[in-house]
């Protein structure tokens, strides 16, 4: 049954549904896959064995007797464990919430139930979500299942070692400053951040609210660009509760045969390795074989839009997490980069907020109007492949690259909005995976992940990580 974990979920879901294979088979593997890697790598804080063999032998029965199951019948899945799963922990990695137990399913949760996925359990997270590694005083840290000495990313990156281990066939994470992103480009994986207001956020802790439902989304993660397109189209959809849910059919009313798109593979913010930049050429080159128009175009606005994410993640952060964290807000990774990198930074005053907001609004209709001629922008993920746990700078070029100037190419769409999807099409010297980033305009998503698809064809898809941990 070992090999059950190495399906995508679309092929799960089909097994399932032709009688090949049960969800109580597809659900005693992936449990036994954990069994053996989490001691390894780390990736969850709960894991619910006992209650989801008996949801899949529920499902299995309903189904014996006609019942159907929904396009993610018996498909097992994780949950970043910022989002509420009823009984389990939602901690967020953080001493000042420790013990605290979800009583209800997050709306994604839901509608992932509703759609037949049976949830294994959650998954690690960087304390209070504020790092690019996945690290807590509670939970520990989370390793990467191609290096263990290497970090899989944060904050959801307990969530993407998982599935890049085969302990999940896909699941849910979550996006304010690359946190879905850069894990799936460092693990080797694919991730979808969404438009604001497309993925419901309730029952996300912190809640996104205020200056934050701008920024921090809620989207899927998996091993494919198909797998992670199905879990989109199950978890999208309004939400009364989202302050940013928009009434918007999760398809658009027209996708391109041939999206136009445009390309960049480096910034003078932060130039990548090389090998970053190779595997964003090689994607350009993979489209271009398959018809696609490419042009090399690095739009303006990007110059403008950093300083906003400071302000609307780091300084809101800051002063949101002040209260509860009584002091030691300022020595989470993103917020004690920000002072030393970026600072100083005196206290975020409401008029500076106001000046902000406006100005990122500003800014985002000037992207817009630079997209106006192409569907989607390809450009990196970071500007750095996986790294070393503890790594906080990088010398590229005869360059010194700070840790957050290096995550910059996903801090931008945040702070803009746009949707964005990551996909790996190279490798570094070391052989880490490399992604590249397809960035589209609000509300085509599946523009984006048509490109990303693409991309995934012309590069060979996803790769199973070499992880040796002994006998099954």
């Amino acid at each position: 049954m070992s090999d059950l974990v190495q399906w995508t979920a679309t092929e799960m879901a089909a097994g399932v549904a032709a009688g090949r294979v049960s969800a109580v088979e597809l659900v005693t593997a992936h449990l036994d896959r954990i069994a053996r890697l989490q001691p390894v790598l780390n990736a969850f804080v709960d894991v619910r064995a006992e209650a989801a063999l008996a949801e899949a032998a529920q499902q299995d029965a309903r189904a014996a007797s006609g019942q159907p199951r929904g396009p993610l019948g018996g498909v097992p899945v994780t949950v970043k464990s910022a989002l509420e799963v009823t009984g389990l922990r939602c901690e967020t990695g953080s001493a000042s919430r420790r013990g605290v137990r979800a009583t209800t399913d997050a709306v994604v949760v839901q509608r992932l139930r509703a759609a037949g996925a049976i949830v294994l359990g959650t998954t690690n997270v960087a304390e209070m979500l504020m790092g690019y590694e996945s690290d807590n005083p509670l939970h520990g840290r989370t390793d990467n299942p191609w290096d263990l000495g290497r970090t899989p990313g944060g904050s959801s990156g307990g969530e993407a070692a998982a599935i890049a281990a085969g302990c999940s066939a896909g699941g849910i994470g979550s996006d304010g400053g690359g946190s879905i992103r850069v894990p799936a480009h460092f693990t080797g994986i694919c991730g979808l951040k969404p438009t604001p207001g497309r993925v419901p956020s309730t029952g996300h802790q912190p809640p996104c609210l205020g200056p934050f439902s701008l920024i921090g989304v809620v989207g899927p993660m998996a091993r494919t660009v198909a797998d992670v397109t199905v879990l989109f189209d199950v978890v999208a959809g309004w939400d009364p509760v989202d302050p940013m849910a928009t009434p918007v059919a999760t398809l658009p009313v027209h996708v391109p045969t041939r999206p136009s798109v445009a390309w960049f593979d480096a910034h003078p913010i932060a130039p990548p390795t090389a090998e970053t930049r190779e595997a964003v050429a090689v994607a350009v080159r993979a489209l271009e074989a398959q018809g696609y128009v490419t042009q090399g175009h690095c739009p303006a606005a990007l110059d403008r839009a950093l300083p906003l994410w400071d302000v609307f993640f780091g300084d809101v952060g800051e002063l949101l997490l002040a209260e509860s964290l009584a002091g030691r807000e300022r020595q989470l990774p993103i917020v004690a980069a920000l002072h030393a990198d970026r600072g100083p930074r005196p206290a975020l005053s409401a008029a500076a907020l106001l000046d902000a907001w406006i100005e990122r609004d500003l800014v985002r209709a000037a992207l817009l109007h630079e997209m106006r001629h192409h569907d989607v922008l390809v450009c990196p993920v970071a500007a750095v492949p996986a790294f070393a746990h503890g790594e906080r700078e990088w010398r590229i070029d005869g360059r010194v690259i700070g840790y957050l100037d290096a995550m910059a190419y996903t801090q931008w769409f945040n702070i803009l909005g746009n949707p964005a999807a990551v996909v790996r099409a190279g490798w570094s010297a070391d052989g880490m995976p490399i992604g590249v980033q397809v960035v589209g305009r609000p509300f085509e998503e599946h523009v984006v992940l048509d490109v990303a698809a693409a991309i995934e064809r012309g590069c060979g898809g996803w790769v199973a990580p070499t992880l040796e941990v002994g006998p099954a």
